[in-house]
């Protein structure tokens, strides 16, 4: 795929001409890519992932100004999300413009979540970088806007589905579960989950008649204490 095509595509979608192509070139770069003429998208996803974050929360904060914290993390997180921040890649067909290796290419790279997300974020931040903030706002909020209609849904999401969403975002790991105890008859179970983020991390207990529960239970708790960190 030719550059000149690339920045077609880009001035058609965002409505903004790149000022720096470099930028451009470099956001739709996978690091897979050997002798590059410019840096892969990696920096610039870096900060185009705080961009995200950035627009989506203050249009969360100003749109729903009765939402508790909790109920705007979990909308928060659904929205950033690798899977989500993929959807809408592939919803302007960034695929076609993706710069891999062709062994990258070969094992599926321009069809991977984690790619399209990554360079799409990295687009994000080149926006913000060449046009201002204005300009990578008005974007994000066009091409998110099916996953913005669909916000109530994002109230209900699972709170371990939440915390894996930020955990991932934030910390870039997994939260990790292990069964402490059981208690009780057969018939009568009580189950102590702990969960944690890091090894060195103490684990965070819940309590529940089943094994899922307790999990419930002690994401439950361990996300009200990350969403206190951040407040």
């Amino acid at each position: 795929m030719t550059h000149k095509k690339a920045h077609q595509f880009i001035k058609e979608i965002t409505n903004h001409t790149f000022k720096n192509p470099t930028l451009l070139a470099s956001a739709l770069t996978h690091p897979s890519v050997i002798n590059k003429s410019q840096e892969d998208y990696e920096r610039l996803e870096f900060l185009g992932d705080r961009v995200l974050s950035l627009v989506i929360v203050q249009y969360l904060y100003e749109t729903f100004p009765k939402d508790q914290e909790g109920v705007l993390a979990k909308k928060l997180a659904a929205l950033v999300s690798c899977s989500s921040v993929a959807k809408v890649a592939r919803s302007i067909g960034l695929g076609d413009y993706l710069d891999v290796s062709p062994g990258e290419e070969k094992t599926g790279g321009l069809l991977k979540d984690t790619n399209l997300a990554d360079s799409l974020e990295a687009i994000l931040g080149a926006l913000y970088l060449d046009g201002g903030f204005l300009t990578v706002e008005s974007f994000i909020l066009e091409q998110w806007d099916f996953l913005l209609k669909n916000l109530s849904d994002y109230a209900s999401v699972d709170v371990k589905s939440t915390l894996q969403e930020i955990a991932q975002m934030r910390y870039a790991v997994l939260p990790e579960y292990c069964l402490l105890r059981k208690e009780g008859e057969d018939h009568d179970p009580l189950f102590t989950v702990g969960v944690r983020l890091l090894p060195k991390d103490p684990f965070i207990e819940g309590q529940g008649r089943s094994k899922r529960l307790a999990e419930k239970a002690a994401a439950h708790k361990l996300l009200e204490i990350i969403q206190r960190e951040l407040s």
